[in-house]
């Protein structure tokens, strides 16, 4: 599995996306760099503007501009973000979700970088030396990504096995009491990164928008239940039912 994902802006597809593994890196800048990499058409953007590169389960960035901090937030954090000042190399860059934004000429422009290999293990190690054993699937239950999986798969966790999955509209109307700025392009943005966590093969690019996001629905509830990633218990990361809803 690719250990960094950068999503270019207004990025339509899967195929839009850059891939690197640890060890690799990529450029970005106002014109494409000859090896490949994200170009960002803007003026106010530098040529060679920086370098990201995948380090395992975190990234790194490298402010190549002389003149310009960048700077990279948690788009799930309370304002948890830091800034990579001009000429700064290597900033190691924690979160697993980041967006980076360049300031550009007047304008702020940002794109996304996913660093879905964060692994986890049991503390409880019973003596044994070594490595502990990854786990199949790592997902972090305080992500907001883990909230709209598990309104994804809700009715079918409290005995409604056959139910239809909810609409995204009404995933994001089930995650306004806890998340009062939920759109339906964050909800979307979160299926599409989960798709690529949980390693789902994307569907084919010529179907219709609304047939690739209701296969890739279908697919995470069905991996998410078949394997107990969401259990009835983990319906506490939403907000309680309204009085008199469907459960």
């Amino acid at each position: 599995m690719y250990s960094v994902i950068v999503v270019p802006p207004s990025c339509g597809s899967v195929a839009d996306q850059l891939r690197i593994s640890a060890g690799e890196s990529i450029e970005f800048g106002r014109t494409e760099p000859s090896g490949g990499g994200l170009a960002i058409a803007h003026a106010g953007v530098p040529r060679v503007a920086g370098e990201i590169a995948a380090h395992r389960t975190f990234w790194l960035l490298s402010n190549l501009s002389e003149d310009q901090t960048y700077v990279v937030e948690n788009p799930e954090g309370a304002g948890e973000h830091i800034k990579v000042a001009p000429g700064r190399v290597e900033a190691p860059v924690p979160f697993e979700l980041a967006r980076v934004t360049l300031p550009a000429a007047g304008d702020l422009l940002t794109f996304d970088v996913w660093a879905p290999r964060h692994v986890f293990r049991s503390v409880e190690r019973r003596g044994l030396e070594g490595a502990g054993t990854v786990p199949a699937f790592a997902l972090d239950r305080t992500k907001r990504y883990f909230a709209v999986l598990a309104a994804l798969c809700e009715r079918r966790l409290r005995g409604e096995p056959r139910a239809p999955l909810p609409a995204v509209e009404e995933i994001v109307e089930r995650l306004r009491p806890s998340w009062p700025k939920v759109s339906r392009s964050a909800v979307y943005w979160n299926i599409d990164y989960l798709a690529v966590k949980l390693r789902l093969r994307p569907g084919p690019d010529t179907a219709e928008p609304g047939r690739r996001t209701h296969g890739k629905k279908e697919s995470l509830a069905s991996l998410a239940l078949r394997f107990d990633l969401v259990r009835e218990d983990d319906l506490v990361v939403l907000a309680p039912a309204p009085s008199g809803a469907a459960r």
